[in-house]
């Protein structure tokens, strides 16, 4: 069995290494032009012509949670797309989400801004009922993070293309309830995937359906967000605020009005990264499944995009 590994802005080394003790039976190889044809592939950003010579692949299999650099390629007709269940990236998510989210409602941001100038100064204190969290998107990230937040005693809301149930979570699925669960919410979270239907979403219009004083965590991918009609809304007091992990370019340009915006926190795509060790694991098992005959999770479904 032959894997071929083509990870573009990682270091490939450790992962050809790990990737070869995890199936020591196996042929494990960094991808060059004209590599002989591998069985499976383990990627990040893979370029066309990696696709275009690699055409006898069973499956290929992400090393991070968004396909959508992997579906914007022209792939051959029965390729498995695989994407990571979780590898350890729902609980980074949680934690980035329920530290912004709680660094907003306790206004532990105002605190830190009057301790500079030597001030002492108490806030009111805000309740948690006029905070309701809304999540956008409901697969394995999205419902750990709603499980997470609702630990903290916040109304929880869900929105996903699909109808889910999640114990203490209020539900809405599809385009007709979306504006139902916008109006709903105050502090929005996004982590749908990035595809052609959701390009974009994050705009004037669904911004301004949040509650009074809404505020945006984005931690799914850049291109969810009309990056230019943010700051006007914050401007105009329509939102609160937004902590931003993903941007329409990155890194971030020096020059980007979100770096100085004192309502803006910005971070540098570090909501959660994968984690070999995990990754690793959960690849390996899912190659042997597959040589096997066996059904996998992750399975991409080309037409909705993830």
């Amino acid at each position: 069995m032959r894997i071929a590994v083509c990870l573009s802005d990682t270091k490939p080394e450790p992962w050809l290494e790990a990737l070869q003790v995890a199936l020591p039976g196996a042929q494990v190889q960094l991808w060059s032009p004209g590599l002989a044809a591998a069985d499976h592939a383990v990627v990040w950003a893979p370029p066309q012509q990696f696709v275009d010579e690699q055409s006898r692949l069973k499956a290929m299999f992400n090393i991070g949670a968004g396909v959508d650099a992997i579906m914007k390629l022209r792939l051959p007709p029965g390729l498995q797309v695989v994407r990571l269940d979780d590898a350890g990236m729902s609980v980074q998510m949680a934690e980035y989400v329920c530290h912004a989210l709680i660094r907003h409602f306790r206004e532990f941001d105002v605190y830190e801004s009057e301790a500079r100038q030597g001030r002492w100064v108490f806030r009111r204190p805000l309740e948690r009922a006029d905070f309701p969290v809304g999540i956008m998107g409901l697969g394995v990230l999205g419902e750990r993070v709603a499980r997470a937040v609702r630990q903290f005693e916040f109304p929880v809301l869900g929105w996903s293309r699909t109808p889910k149930a999640i114990d203490g979570v209020r539900t809405f699925a599809g385009e007709a309830r979306l504006g139902d669960f916008l109006v709903a919410t105050r502090v929005l979270v996004n982590l749908l995937p990035l595809t052609d239907a959701t390009r974009g979403i994050l705009n004037r219009t669904t911004l301004s359906a949040l509650r009074p004083g809404g505020y945006l965590i984005h931690i799914a991918r850049g291109g969810h967000l009309v990056e230019e009609d943010l700051i006007p809304l914050i401007d105009s007091g329509r939102l609160a605020g937004a902590t931003l992990d993903v941007f329409q370019q990155e890194p971030l340009p020096a020059e980007h009005p979100f770096w100085r915006h004192p309502k803006i926190t910005v971070t540098p795509h570090a909501s959660a990264r994968t984690l070999r060790r995990e990754t690793i694991a959960q690849i390996a098992d899912k190659i042997g499944r597959l040589e096997r005959g066996e059904p996998i999770a992750g399975v991409v479904d080309p037409a909705r995009g993830y």
